[in-house]
C-alpha cells in the first residue's frame, strides 16, 4: 500500500511541474498565477513523498532489525554476557574427565573450548550427570551440550543438531574367560551395565540385552569385573583408554567390535536458535580444515576417529 501511494505522489508532482512549465511559456499573468500554484503544489507534493520514503526506510530498518534480533537468539544472548554454558559429564574418560590435576579436560572439553574461542567469548562448563542434561539444556540451564552426543529423530524433535564431528565403533567389554559372549547377537538375554537415558544404553536394549542401571562408565566397567553384569557397551575408544591406563586389568577382559563407524558426536541446541547452530557448524568446519579435530582425537584416542574410516 505505501509503495503504490508513493508512486502516485510522484506521478502527481511530475505532472504539476509539467504543466506550470507550459503555461508560464504561454505569458499570460492568470496562467503565470496559475502556474506558480501548481509549483507550489509540486513542491508540497514531493514534500510528501520525502516523508513517506523517510517513513518506509525506517519502518524497514526497524523491521530488519528486529528479524536479526529474533534470528540471533541465543547467539546474542551468549556474546552480550561474554561466555557460553556447555554441559558435559565430566567423568567419561578421554572425551571429559579430570586429570591428575582435577582439570576438566579430554576430546569434547577441547572441541568446546575451540567453539567459544571461534565465537568470541569465554566458556564455562555444567558438569551434569547424563540422565539430567538434557533437562539443564531445556531449563536454560546450559546452552549447548558437548559430550558425545548422538542424533535421533526422537530428539530432533525438540533440538538442532550442529554438523558430526566425531565417529565411533561400538563394542563389547566381558571377562575374558567369557566363552559365552564373542559377538553382538551373543549379548541376547545378557545382562548389560548401562545407562538405560544414553544412545548407547538403546543400543544395548536394542540388542536384547537385558540393562544394569548405571550412570557412569567406569562403574559399568566395575560392574563386569565384579561379575554383576555380564557385559558393557561402549565405544572402542574408552575401553582402549581404560585399559591404557589399568594396564593390569588387561588380561582379564576382552573387547569385541560390534559396528562399523558411524557419526557420533553433534553439538544439539534447543530448536529457534539457528544463528547459533550455524556459527558451531562454521567452527567445526574450521576445526577440521586446520587440523585440529584430528590432532585432538591422536591426542585422546591415539587415532583419527574424526573421519569416519
Amino acid at each position: 500500500m505505501r509503495k503504490n501511494l508513493l508512486n502516485k505522489t510522484v506521478s502527481i508532482a511530475a505532472a504539476a511541474a509539467l504543466t506550470g512549465s507550459f503555461l508560464t511559456g504561454c505569458g499570460s499573468a492568470e496562467t503565470a498565477s496559475a502556474a506558480n500554484e501548481e509549483a507550489k503544489a509540486a513542491e508540497s507534493a514531493t514534500e510528501v513523498s520525502e516523508e513517506v520514503k523517510e517513513e518506509g526506510s525506517q519502518e524497514s530498518s526497524t523491521e530488519t532489525a528486529e528479524a536479526e534480533s529474533v534470528d540471533a537468539g541465543l547467539l546474542a544472548d551468549i556474546k552480550e554476557r561474554g561466555y557460553i554454558v556447555v554441559g558435559t559429564e565430566g567423568t567419561w574418560s578421554p572425551y571429559t574427565y579430570h586429570d591428575d590435576n582435577d582439570e576438566l579436560v579430554g576430546f569434547e572439553v577441547e572441541v568446546a573450548k575451540y567453539i567459544a574461542d571461534y565465537i568470541g567469548v569465554d566458556v564455562q562448563f555444567s558438569e551434569t550427570v547424563w540422565s539430567s542434561m538434557f533437562a539443564s539444556l531445556d531449563a536454560g540451564q546450559i546452552d549447548i551440550v558437548v559430550n558425545g552426543v548422538s542424533y535421533s529423530e526422537e530428539r530432533a524433535e525438540k533440538y538442532d543438531f550442529s554438523e558430526p564431528y566425531n565417529y565411533s565403533q561400538y563394542a563389547i567389554l566381558t571377562l575374558a574367560d567369557n566363552d559365552e559372549i564373542n559377538s553382538l547377537e551373543d549379548a541376547k538375554g545378557k545382562t548389560a551395565a548401562n545407562d538405560p537415558t544414553s544412545s548407547i544404553g538403546k543400543f544395548a536394549e536394542e540388542s536384547g540385552a537385558v540393562l544394569d542401571e548405571v550412570g557412569e562408565a567406569a562403574q559399568a566397567i566395575s560392574e563386569v569385573k565384579n561379575g554383576r553384569a555380564d557385559l558393557t557397551f561402549s565405544p572402542v575408544t574408552v575401553f582402549a583408554d581404560y585399559l591404557k591406563n589399568h594396564p593390569e586389568d588387561a588380561d582379564k577382559f576382552k573387547v569385541i567390535v560390534v559396528t562399523d563407524p558411524e557419526p557420533s558426536a553433534y553439538v544439539p541446541v534447543v530448536k529457534g536458535n539457528e544463528a547459533l547452530v550455524n556459527v558451531i557448524n562454521e567452527a567445526l568446519d574450521q576445526a577440521k580444515e586446520d587440523g585440529t579435530l584430528s590432532e585432538l582425537a591422536l591426542k585422546y584416542f591415539d587415532v583419527d576417529t574424526t573421519k569416519g574410516e
